[in-house]
Order: C-alpha cells, then sequence, then structure tokens
C-alpha cells in the first residue's frame, strides 16, 4: 500500500504542476450569488447561461442556451448528438418537480445479442439514436421564457465566429486528434489546419456545427431529426455500418418524468428515475446511512468509510439486479423503501467487508478471465436545473457526422451487450438492460436537487460513469451529515464502490493511510484515483446567499451577475 500512495501521490503532483505550468486554468473558487448563479466546466458555456439569466430568461432558459453553447465549446461531452436527464425544480417546488428524460434509444433494428467480442465501442454500431435537441426543446416548450431562437443563437455564434480556448481544452484537442488516426473526420473539424498542436489563445471555428445549429435555431428540433441533418447523419450510419435510419429519428420522443423523491435526516433529495438508476440507486443508499450516526464517527473514519462502501456495494447490487428502461421492464418499488434499507442496513457487518459475489447466489458470475458533463443553474425567482448529459466516452464513438460538424455518442454500449455474462471484473450481463428496439440503456447520471422546507439548499452532480451516483453521495454525505461548506464538500475526497469488480476507489489513500489499513484489515481492497467533478451550487448556512463551486479536479467556472 505504500508503494500505491508513492506512486499515486507521485502522479497527483505531477498532473497538479501540470495543470499549473501547461494549462494555467484551475476551477475558480466560489462565489456569493446576487440574481443568478451558474457552474459549469466550461467556462464560455457558463457565461453564455449567465448571459441568458441576465436577459430575463429563467433557469430552464439559460439550461438550453449552456447546453447547445457547450456543444460548441465542451465537444468531448457537450453535445447534440448523445443524450441526458435535466432535472427542473420549480421555484417552491410548485408546480411539481420534473425530469426531462432525453436518453438515446436503440436504434428500431438493435437487438439483445447484436454485438460480438470483436466489436468496437467506437464504430457507428455502438450509437444511439440521439436524444439531447428534442429534451432541450420539451424543456423550453414546459418551462422556457425567451424565444427559442435566441437560445440557440449564442452556440451558433461560438461555432461561425469561433472562441479564445483555454489550455485544458487544447489539451484535450491535442490529445484527440491525436489519438484517433482512423477518424479522419473528428481529425479535420477538432485539428488545426496546418497541423500543429493547439494552444492556449487559439481560436476553434466549426462552420459546418454552426450550419446544424443555425437550421436547429431555424427550425426548432425538426431541424435535426428530419431534413438536411437528418439525412447527413443516416447517411454517417449506413457508411459506417450503423444501425439508425431516417425512421429512427423522427421516431425520437423525449419524455418528461416523475423524479424518484426521498427523503434524508430531514431534508427532500429529488433525482432522475429509470432509464436513469442514479435516483434508485442514491435514495436506496441514503436511506440505508440513515441508519447510522455517521457524524459521530468523523467524515474519514474507518467506521464512516466502511458502512459507505458496504451501502454502495448493496446498492448497486440491486443495480444490476432490477434496473432497467421502466417502459420495458417493471422496477420494484421496495428498492426506495426506508423498510427496505433497515434490512439491508442490519445484513451490514460493522466489522467485515461483505464478499460481493456472497450478495447475488442468483446473478451466475462468468469465470475469471469523462465522456458525461453536468451543470448547475439557479435564478433569482429560485428555479433550479441540474442537468447531465453525455456522449458515454470522451467525444463519444468519435465519429462526426460529416457535412454536420458533431461528435455521435457510443451510448449502446451502457446497454449489457452479452446476455447472461456477469463478471467478477464488472461486466454485467443481467436481463432488465439488456438491448431491445427503442430501449434506453440504463444510465448512471444523476442530476440532484436537494431541498428544505421548499428551498433548494444543494444543486449537483457529475460525470464519472458509474461512480456519478456516489459521487453525489460524497457530496450529499459532506453537506448534511458533515456540514461542510460547498467548496469543502466539492473538494473532499470521494469514494466508490460499484459491486464488481470488488474493490474500492479512494481518493484519500494517502491522506487517510490509518483508515485504510484498517479498512484493508476488514477485508477491503483500496485502490486511489480520481473521481468525478461536481459542479455545484449551495445555500450557505451562515449567511443564507446561494454560493457556487466549481471543482479543482477540471477546468470550472462560477458565472453569476
Amino acid at each position: 500500500m505504500h508503494r500505491a500512495c508513492m506512486l499515486l501521490f507521485t502522479s497527483l503532483t505531477l498532473l497538479f504542476t501540470v495543470s499549473l505550468v501547461l494549462l494555467g486554468s484551475i476551477a475558480e473558487p466560489a462565489r456569493s450569488q446576487r440574481h443568478g448563479i451558474v457552474v459549469a466546466v466550461s467556462p464560455p458555456g457558463a457565461d453564455v447561461g449567465c448571459g441568458i439569466l441576465q436577459k430575463g430568461g429563467n433557469a430552464v432558459d439559460a439550461a438550453v442556451a449552456m447546453a447547445f453553447a457547450m456543444a460548441v465549446t465542451y465537444p468531448a461531452a457537450g453535445n447534440i448528438g448523445g443524450g441526458g436527464f435535466m432535472l427542473i425544480y420549480p421555484a417552491g417546488g410548485k408546480p411539481e418537480p420534473v425530469v426531462i428524460d432525453y436518453r438515446e434509444k436503440a436504434p428500431l433494428a438493435a437487438h439483445k445479442t447484436m454485438y460480438t467480442k470483436r466489436d468496437s465501442r467506437y464504430s457507428a454500431k455502438a450509437v444511439g439514436v440521439p436524444g439531447t435537441v428534442r429534451g432541450l426543446a420539451l424543456a423550453h416548450a414546459r418551462f422556457g421564457t425567451l424565444p427559442w431562437k435566441d437560445l440557440v443563437m449564442p452556440a451558433v455564434k461560438l461555432a461561425e465566429e469561433g472562441f479564445v480556448i483555454d489550455a485544458p481544452l487544447a489539451h484535450s484537442l491535442n490529445w484527440v486528434v491525436a489519438d484517433s488516426p482512423e477518424f479522419p473526420e473528428l481529425r479535420r473539424v477538432f485539428g488545426k489546419s496546418n497541423g500543429a498542436a493547439w494552444k492556449a489563445g487559439d481560436r476553434l471555428v466549426q462552420k459546418d456545427l454552426a450550419q446544424t445549429l443555425r437550421l436547429i435555431a431555424e427550425q426548432g428540433p425538426n431541424g435535426f431529426y428530419q431534413g438536411t441533418v437528418a439525412e447527413l447523419l443516416a447517411a454517417e450510419m449506413k457508411r459506417g455500418g450503423g444501425l439508425i435510419t431516417l425512421k429512427d429519428l423522427a421516431a425520437y420522443e423525449a419524455k418528461i418524468r416523475r423524479p424518484i423523491h426521498g427523503t434524508y435526516r430531514g431534508y427532500d433529495v429529488y433525482a432522475p428515475p429509470p432509464p436513469s438508476s442514479g435516483g434508485t440507486c442514491l435514495i436506496e443508499m441514503l436511506n440505508v446511512l440513515e441508519n447510522f450516526d455517521l457524524r459521530s464517527q468523523g467524515r474519514f473514519s474507518p467506521e464512516t468509510l466502511h458502512l459507505m462502501i458496504e451501502t454502495m456495494r448493496r446498492a448497486y447490487c440491486d443495480r444490476a439486479r432490477y434496473l432497467g428502461d421502466a417502459d420495458f421492464v417493471k422496477v420494484p418499488a421496495f428498492l426506495t423503501d426506508k423498510g427496505y434499507a433497515r434490512k439491508l442496513a442490519q445484513s451490514i457487518d460493522r466489522n467485515k467487508a461483505t464478499r460481493s459475489e456472497d450478495l447475488a447466489k442468483d446473478i451466475p458470475l462468468k469465470g475469471e478471465g469523462d465522456s458525461t458533463t453536468h451543470f448547475s443553474i439557479l435564478d433569482g425567482d429560485g428555479m433550479a436545473v441540474a442537468n447531465t448529459y453525455t456522449l458515454e466516452h470522451s467525444y463519444g464513438s468519435r465519429i462526426v457526422v460529416k457535412g454536420a460538424g458533431f461528435v455521435l455518442n457510443n451510448e449502446m454500449m451502457d446497454f449489457n451487450w452479452f446476455p447472461g455474462e456477469t463478471t467478477r471484473e464488472g461486466g454485467i450481463g443481467t436481463e432488465p438492460n439488456q438491448i431491445a428496439p427503442g430501449k434506453r440503456m440504463l444510465s448512471s447520471q444523476t442530476p440532484t436537487i436537494v431541498t428544505k422546507n421548499g428551498q433548494v439548499v444543494l444543486i449537483t452532480g457529475s460525470p464519472g460513469s458509474r461512480t456519478i451516483i456516489n459521487t453525489v453521495l460524497c457530496m450529499i454525505v459532506n453537506t448534511i451529515d458533515f456540514d461542510m461548506d460547498l467548496q469543502a464538500a466539492v473538494d473532499a475526497p470521494r469514494l466508490h464502490h460499484a459491486w464488481f469488480p470488488d474493490t474500492v476507489r479512494f481518493e484519500g489513500i494517502c491522506e487517510y493511510p490509518e483508515a485504510v489499513r484498517r479498512l484493508e484489515a476488514m477485508g477491503h481492497s483500496i485502490h486511489g484515483t480520481r473521481q468525478g467533478d461536481a459542479h455545484s451550487i449551495g445555500l450557505d448556512r451562515k449567511t443564507g446567499k446561494y454560493i457556487g463551486a466549481a471543482d479543482h479536479r477540471i477546468d470550472g467556472k462560477v458565472a453569476e451577475f
């Protein structure tokens, strides 16, 4: 463990040094809110959202504008070729909070045994039907106040005229161009015309994407799902052996869903329902932890960490056993029941780690053998938006639609590709998330809003695949159980266990060596790694004002007026 600690310390020190010397940009500190506040990984995207609030738009208007802007300014995850979830909490909670589900769907020609071991995750066959544009349009139709075109045109301008990139984006672009020799259109769109490396201060112009966004601005979502853009997308699929057709695009619908709602120590917690596993698992874990006095044990005591690990282990086992698209499978209501959580809490040995395979003897185990982004918004009237959307991997499938300028997702990999094959390495083959035509793949996205007496106290979320739910859990435990101020809650080391692989990921492996030693003595296998970026907004209990906190783990900005 000592050697692992030293290696992790060395790598983190190097990363920090590179961030300061080469990247020249770190997340901005928390600031107090005056009339409106947004927090996002992309500084230009945050500025667009703040500008919409300044013009009198509400939090949903700002979210729509930011999402389109970040499709230009944060191409690794900001998108119109992917999907996600938007949680909307109207001022005072009236009308009821809603989730806009714009998760991608399987094409109509998809089937559960369509993949082989030879299929690449970076291929047209891995692309799901995009949902972002329909989802943003649905959110705007339900809650927006400013004209649609006014919300899309800032993104058009950013793409058409270009924008000055910062060091983190320059680093990201250089990496993906160098790492994608088999994707010539991606290299053309995101590489410099002279073949040189990007650097901070350069201007990125995306003319094809500007034309696509202009069609969306002028024609609404039909500018994406029908006509020229749809034809270009379908042609790209046909050229690469993908399954998406014009019929798939025309048939796509975003949905308004009721959030998963739970309570934790007197607070109300709202998060997305299936096809996201985030809300169900988060509430299940909070219900379990409510049975323990975490505060008296200390935030990073081995006792608290052990209880959180064992809680995560059980919730993620249930995730594999039960969760999928609720339009296709019946998700048990008891998963978010406090009585069920008490039974899970009673099953935890306070002194010993549970073997993951002992939790699910009904699930046959096979023998041994970022990217997403989240942003948070609060307007002057108290309306809150937590939005998480994704391309799955960083730059998705790396397929850029020729002539349209946008990156396509590789979200089909979030299905259980190989039915019946659940492995100790973390592969899941259970039935609820197997592929079916028109089905939405299971997600871990967890845009979350916490309130008390109708007032928003925390807006949070994160990228990070299966780690997302546990990053949000850590944020809630930090703020509610341990009264951390928002920036401290964001900065604190994070913890993750996903049932399989049966290992713990802990950012504090070097900071809390004695706790790690005791956890290992209990039977846990501990590894150090970076986890998520939780760009959040919270209510400062001392001042009664809202503050934003960008995550130091990555670039980010708090924008307010």
